[in-house]
């Protein structure tokens, strides 16, 4: 899957906040995500994160 440092996600299941929408701060065996509507930052696998992912909406170059 085609996830870049500063693309946003939509994943399936919301963030206990309730946004669904998070921007990739670092990406390699792990994604650091940073939820859009509260701030809170969390890093997870990156094959839990890709089976989650609902869109991707990729950054302008």
């Amino acid at each position: 899957m085609d996830v870049r440092i500063g693309d946003t996600v939509i994943l399936k299941k919301p963030h206990p906040c309730g946004g669904n929408r998070f921007l990739v701060l670092r990406t390699g065996v792990d994604f650091k995500l940073r939820c859009l509507q509260c701030g809170h930052e969390i890093m997870a696998p990156r094959v839990k994160i890709e089976k989650s992912i609902r869109a991707v909406e990729h950054a302008e170059p």
